[in-house]
């Protein structure tokens, strides 16, 4: 499992104080505003002040004075520790430990790893590249098993929910 999570990557600079314009990595935008501090790199920053535009979060962070060293932290992404992400509901996974999971079927057969997770909206979809892509759909009556220690997902057989190729 991962120790450390991207919440959002720094776009630009926002102003000429030292504020940066974030592009939200996370599901719940709010949070950034309970954030104390977050970890760019090795380096702890704390949150001096936090507001939302449009679709990103503008924030002031400690030792960030102006323009200059704002454009410096472009491109870079924010994180927070584990015991620091928002607390998920059971049956509910952070996609960074979904990434690289092996899916198997009901036979053992190993299809592939997940190499990203899509969201649609009404539900998720894992995405395998190889050995052949395969688009899985998150659904209880598919994904059968979740073991995030052991990296290891289990769906029904493809064939008894989709027409094979």
């Amino acid at each position: 499992m991962k120790e450390f999570f991207n919440i959002g990557q720094i776009v630009n600079s926002h102003g000429i104080k030292g504020e940066v314009k974030v592009l939200p990595l996370t599901d719940d935008v709010m949070r950034f505003k309970k954030l104390k501090s977050i970890l760019i790199g090795d380096i702890e920053y704390k949150i001096e002040s936090c507001k939302f535009q449009k679709d990103r979060v503008i924030l002031k962070l400690e030792g960030i004075e102006d323009m200059n060293s704002a454009l410096k932290l472009k491109t870079k992404y924010l994180k927070v520790q584990r015991k620091d992400a928002v607390k998920l509901p059971e049956d509910t996974y952070f996609i960074a430990d979904l990434i690289g999971c092996n899916i198997y079927d009901t036979n053992d057969t190993l299809i592939g790893k997940i190499y990203d997770v899509i969201k649609t909206g009404s539900n998720d979809v894992y995405w395998i590249k190889e050995p052949k892509e395969v688009l899985i759909p998150v659904l209880k009556e598919i994904v059968l098993d979740i073991n995030i220690e052991d990296a290891k997902i289990v769906i029904k057989p493809i064939g008894e929910w989709q027409d094979e190729d």
